[in-house]
């Protein structure tokens, strides 16, 4: 059981609702709360599809389809996690508007980078050789539930306070964007000494 609460804490750490707000900073100004909602939980759907896939046949997928190592998604992703981790030293959280593209393609958009990305499919690797592949399954559900549940509650609040204080947003989301380029470049440097520590120990 204690593996289960960890593997939902390690989802949940790297599926930061507080941070996802600011990556999705210019879809929450624009829609209103039904239409984020839908949006959002079309994502999350997406998302948890491919959680699950890496959590039950991670191994599998790197050494039979990609016909990789593990180690290489870990370095590769750690690269384009650092690249993201500058772009919000040097943009601020518009970074992320280039990074989703068009619009139309919302759902997917914030699916992938906001979701899908090196840290989280690495997690659901993880989780899928921690855990039974039903638990691996259940806590990435609750996981993406509580973080879904959570950037709508804040999507409310950010409505309610907009209305009221425009400034007290504008610094939360310049301390929240200064944060994310801290925690963004912390966990690629790590990914890529754990891939290049994986890599090594073959030889």
């Amino acid at each position: 059981m204690s593996d289960f609460f960890r593997a939902i804490a390690l989802l949940l750490a790297l599926l930061n609702p507080f941070l996802v707000v600011v990556y999705l900073l210019d879809v929450i100004q624009t829609l209103d709360r039904k239409a984020f909602r839908s949006v959002l939980i079309r994502a999350v759907l997406i998302a948890g599809a491919v959680f699950g896939c890496f959590a039950l046949a991670g191994d599998a997928i790197f050494s039979g389809i990609v016909q990789a190592e593990f180690a290489s998604f870990q370095i590769f992703g750690g690269i384009v996690f650092l690249l993201i981790g500058l772009q919000f030293v040097f943009r601020g959280p518009t970074a992320i508007e280039i990074l989703r593209g068009e619009s139309k393609y919302l759902a997917g958009a914030i699916a992938m980078p906001v979701l899908i990305g090196p840290g989280t499919l690495s997690a659901s690797v993880i989780v899928g050789k921690q855990l039974p592949p039903l638990a691996a399954c259940g806590a990435i559900v609750l996981a993406l539930t509580i973080s879904v549940a959570v950037i709508i509650l804040l999507k409310s609040i950010h409505d309610h306070v907009r209305t009221t204080n425009a400034d007290l947003i504008q610094r939360y989301i310049e301390i929240a964007g200064r944060i994310t380029a801290l925690y963004v470049g912390t966990v690629s440097i790590e990914m890529i000494m754990l891939g290049l520590r994986s890599w090594l120990q073959k030889f």
